[in-house]
């Protein structure tokens, strides 16, 4: 079975993902802790691979986390068009992005975090590469920012899989139909197994 392409990401309740200027600082619940968890670490240990953009690599390194790479451990890809001298944390893919992660998905490893920004958020909405939405909806509302959706994509149907609440925080799990039915399928093969194991 293929990997799936998964994306991971906290919403305003009016579906921004940052400040006009990229800013993240309203990140938080209710009681405004950072630190509440609706289930990250549990998510991170499912992933092997991480993709994002050369706009929140820059972001992560310069301003988020400078003086820790907080994807250690795991395969990091950064879609970008300029020149990059070699680094130890990213391997830069200057070529069509979406063929290189199509082909990704094919090799053998755990699933991929699609981590953003919008721009490469929006070429797999469009090619229809995103198999499992994990969107937490954060209770602020920004007014302006940067929208996760940047319209006219295509209809695509998803089954909600599952759903988490903490601290005012709401998080959606939604995946392509294809993906539910082999999660069913596979929760039926389990279920007939134990039910012969236990009746032996």
């Amino acid at each position: 079975m293929d990997r799936n392409i998964i994306l991971y990401i906290a919403v305003s309740l009016d579906g921004y993902i940052a400040r006009t200027n990229g800013a993240v600082d309203w990140l938080s619940g209710s009681s405004g802790d950072p630190n509440v968890d609706l289930g990250f670490e549990e998510f991170y240990s499912s992933i092997d691979t991480v993709v994002m953009g050369r706009t929140t690599y820059e972001q992560v390194i310069n301003e988020l986390s400078p003086n820790v790479w907080v994807y250690e451990g795991k395969k990091c890809y950064v879609a970008t068009t300029k020149n990059y001298e070699p680094d130890s944390r990213a391997e830069y893919i200057s070529e069509d992005i979406t063929a290189f992660i199509k082909n990704l998905k094919k090799q053998q490893g755990k699933d991929i975090w699609l981590v953003g920004g919008a721009k490469l958020i929006d070429q797999f909405i469009k090619q229809n590469l995103v198999d499992k939405y994990i969107i937490t909806i954060i209770p602020t509302i920004l007014g302006e920012g940067i929208p996760l959706f940047l319209g006219e994509n295509p209809e695509i149907q998803l089954k909600l899989i599952g759903t988490k609440t903490n601290d005012g925080m709401v998080e959606l799990m939604s995946c392509k139909d294809d993906i539910k039915s082999s999660i069913d399928r596979v929760a039926k093969y389990l279920k007939s197994v134990n039910e012969g194991y236990f009746s032996k």
